[in-house]
């Protein structure tokens, strides 16, 4: 009896390992069919055609503004200040009268000038006639008429230095800054105002030697001031350097810009963009449709339904776009979105 049941107990053994292993058979075949799918579905991206167009080379550099006019307005003479007509902030005519100096000093000075010349034309008249009739010597004569040449030239200088205590604007501009004020005792030469002009603005940029050759005087450019970023400006190259700034190996350029609302300032910072070259029929592609791989700039291109991967040059950069040099061809069907989902060689759909 127990042999019999040894040998039921070895039947049921081989009954359970058949039954195992078709088992795991059938687990290995239901399961490759699910990889094959896997590895045959195709990744769903969009492409672009590569087609040649122009492209324009643009070197953007930074710069400050300055006032089209900026002028330090000094005392003409030395004296005390009697009247100041504009405050800071108006804006004076080029001409008009900003402020009187000593004037009743000079006034009186004037005076007694003038009459020392009325006095010598009379002496010189009377003596004139005293020679005519040959009473006085030729001699006496000259040094009448010396006498009243000196005092014309005296009353000259006296009204000379009178018209100095009036300070007149020497062009139309905005007072920035008064210096002394009613009252106050200013000397010759000492600053009394400053006034600038900012109908228009010079915007001063420091180009590289490399970039300067492109660069010519009645050459359009782009200008964005920083506190005006939403405003796209107008300006035209005014000045190049033909010398370098031995400190910095760069060369000063200058661009005016028109300023009618007189809203950008002098010393507001400003990038100009200055065109260098334009290149007629570029490969461009997206700068976010570039993939890095290890440290190497990747485009992937869609052909036949499959993903190919192209190691590219890069060379000028405008707005989004960036120019492919090596690594693009015409008619190129260019992957911009899912190209970071795929590899080589792998099945793409486009949508």
């Amino acid at each position: 009896m127990s042999r019999l049941n040894g040998c039921r107990y070895q039947a049921l053994v081989m009954i359970l390992g058949i039954a195992i292993a078709a088992g795991c058979g059938s687990s290995e075949s239901s399961a490759k069919p699910e990889s094959n799918q896997t590895q045959n579905k195709a990744v769903k991206v969009s492409v672009v055609r590569v087609e040649p167009a122009p492209m324009k080379d643009v070197l953007v550099l930074p710069g400050e503004t300055e006032a089209w006019q900026d002028v330090r307005v000094a005392a003409d003479v030395a004296g005390r200040v009697e009247w100041i007509g504009p405050k800071e902030g108006q804006t004076v005519k080029e001409g008009v009268l900003i402020a009187k100096i000593d004037v009743a000093a000079l006034k009186a000075a004037l005076d007694r000038a003038e009459a020392a010349q009325k006095l010598a034309d009379d002496l010189y008249q009377r003596r004139y006639k005293l020679f005519e009739r040959n009473i006085i010597n030729q001699e006496e004569l000259d040094k009448s008429q010396t006498e009243r040449t000196l005092a014309r030239a005296n009353f000259r200088q006296m009204q000379i230095e009178y018209e100095r205590g009036f300070l007149k604007a020497p062009l139309t501009g905005m007072v920035n800054h008064l210096f002394v004020d009613e009252g106050e005792f200013v000397d010759k030469g000492k600053p009394f105002v400053d006034l600038v002009n900012v109908d228009k603005i010079k915007i001063n940029v420091n180009v590289p030697e490399l970039d300067v050759r492109h660069l010519k005087v009645g050459q359009k450019t782009m200008v964005r001031v920083d506190a005006f970023q939403d405003r796209e400006l107008f300006g035209i190259i005014d000045f190049v350097a033909y010398k370098a700034d031995p400190a910095t190996k760069s060369f000063h350029v200058k661009v005016i810009v028109d300023n009618p609302g007189h809203d950008i300032r002098p010393g507001m910072i400003a990038r100009v963009a200055f065109l260098r070259r334009v290149i007629p029929d570029a490969l461009a592609a997206p700068i976010f449709s570039i993939v890095d791989k290890g440290g190497e700039r990747i485009l992937f291109v869609e052909k036949d339904g499959m993903a190919h991967a192209r190691t590219i040059s890069i060379g000028v950069i405008e707005g989004d776009k960036i120019q492919i040099t090596q690594g693009l061809e015409p008619g190129d069907n260019l992957i911009v979105v899912g190209q970071k989902e795929v590899e080589e060689g792998m099945r793409v759909q486009i949508q």
